[in-house]
């Protein structure tokens, strides 16, 4: 049986992993049979390569509700589909990778089965609330970083776009926004320029944290 400290950080970000916990733990308290969370996962399995994958496994969901009574065994089984439907609305609707979304179900029904199995008392624990809507920006520096293998040292170009005393705003890769305090360089900056950064850290997502002027 899964153990609640089992790793995920080879598969999910922590923002990830919070989404997951809290969807498990959504579904539980309201009873909800992990083996029609099941056919909702297949279902985004089997359409996940195609560009609509996303967008056709929410309308599923609401398909799933419209017409649960017929397809289903029980009038249990419907209110199965509306957990189901309103949990993956609350926590994943500003993810728009499939293959994400696959992840983070594929850990809740891990989840869920743990819970269940273990006799955990659920009603004691609280259940995290949505995460903040993600702006159209947000996700755009995040399909960057995504498609990036950003290295600690590496060196990048980045465009001086503001200086406040000896604060400097960086842009990289035409989305990545960073301000960074350069007490020795930022005298020698002028808005427009574009100089080299080195990456200082990184966050738990592969993003940058902060980069410092290499020039």
């Amino acid at each position: 049986m899964m153990t609640i400290s089992e790793s995920t950080s080879e598969t999910l970000t922590d923002r990830q992993w919070e989404i997951a916990h809290a969807i498990a733990l959504t579904l539980v308290k309201e009873d909800t049979d992990v083996n029609e969370l099941g056919k909702a996962v297949a279902y985004l399995r089997a359409y996940s390569n195609r560009e609509d994958a996303t967008s056709r496994f929410f309308k599923y969901l609401k398909t799933l509700v419209s017409n649960g009574r017929q397809i289903g065994h029980s009038k249990k089984t419907t209110d199965y589909y509306i957990s189901i439907d309103k949990a993956c609305s609350d926590y994943l609707k500003n993810i728009s990778d499939a293959y994400t979304i696959l992840q983070i179900l594929g850990w809740v029904s891990r989840l869920m089965r743990y819970y269940k199995d273990a006799g955990v008392p659920i009603g004691e624990i609280a259940t995290p609330t949505a995460p903040p809507v993600e702006s159209a920006r947000q996700a755009e520096i995040a399909k960057v970083a995504k498609s990036q293998d950003f290295k600690v040292d590496q060196i990048l170009d980045a465009t001086v776009t503001k200086i406040n005393g000896n604060k400097v705003t960086y842009e990289i890769l035409g989305t990545i926004k960073l301000t960074e305090k350069e007490p020795k360089k930022a005298s020698s900056l002028q808005e427009g320029q574009t100089v080299q950064v080195t990456i200082v850290a990184l966050k738990d997502d592969g993003s940058i944290k902060n980069v410092k002027c290499a020039n």
